[in-house]
């Protein structure tokens, strides 16, 4: 299966990347940044190009069997649109060359709800807090890729992770519909799931959450990463 992957020099996409040519899949990577790439692999193509860049992404999907989208940018408070209109960019070259099927990374946080797990800090605190200031225009845009992804003629399936974390290897990670009540997910499981999807039909037009249990930090755990790594 030839497969087209949008955000690949991100961290998920790197692991998807990897897992997708372990499958026997030919890859095409798609990234602004091709000469820092660094997966490599037979069957790998690497094409170096911007999701808005209307002409370099039909290039990139002529061919496809399936696409799939790890795009991801940074919180800001600023307007974000490289979202939806990436995808919109990415759906008018599907439709160009004939591909229908899609698989898109969106947020647990895109529909806020009651995590069993998470206890009040999470859902009473810190939840409304990002998701209405520092993560409120990367949801909304990404409430926008959803929605338009819903009004397209797409075999779309929107994996909606909740809080990331890297973990050494595959888990026994659980899907549900829309939302789940686990707060952490591991980039490896959400790759793994993203393959999955990409030769299965069972999640075609749905959203799908991906939690991770096993191996998961703790919220504590969590903050002291972050705080390190922004030191």
């Amino acid at each position: 299966m030839r497969m087209v992957v949008f955000g690949a020099n991100g961290a998920t996409g790197r692991l998807l990347v990897r897992a997708a040519l372990d499958a026997g899949h030919l890859v095409v990577a798609v990234t602004r940044r091709p000469a820092s790439f660094p997966v490599a692999g037979e069957r790998l193509v690497v094409s170096g190009a911007d999701v808005l860049d209307r002409a370099a992404v039909a290039a990139a999907v002529r061919g496809a069997d399936v696409v799939l989208s790890t795009l991801g940018v940074p919180f800001t408070r600023k307007p974000i649109t490289v979202y939806s209109a990436g995808m919109a960019t990415i759906a008018a070259a599907m439709s160009r060359h004939g591909v229908k099927r899609v698989i898109a990374v969106s947020s647990s946080a895109t529909e806020p709800s009651h995590h069993a797990e998470g206890g009040f800090l999470l859902n009473q605190v810190l939840q409304p807090l990002v998701t209405a200031t520092v993560g409120k225009t990367t949801y909304a845009d990404m409430r926008r890729m959803e929605g338009f992804l819903r009004g397209s003629d797409l075999d779309w399936t929107v994996m909606r992770p909740s809080g990331l974390f890297d973990a050494a290897a595959v888990s026994d990670y659980h899907l549900s519909q829309d939302r789940a009540d686990g707060i952490f997910t591991s980039r490896i499981d959400l790759a793994a799931s993203m393959l999955a999807q990409a030769t299965s039909t069972a999640w075609v037009r749905r959203c799908v959450a991906v939690n991770t249990s096993a191996g998961a930090p703790t919220l504590f755990q969590m903050f002291r990463r972050e705080a390190f790594r922004r030191g």
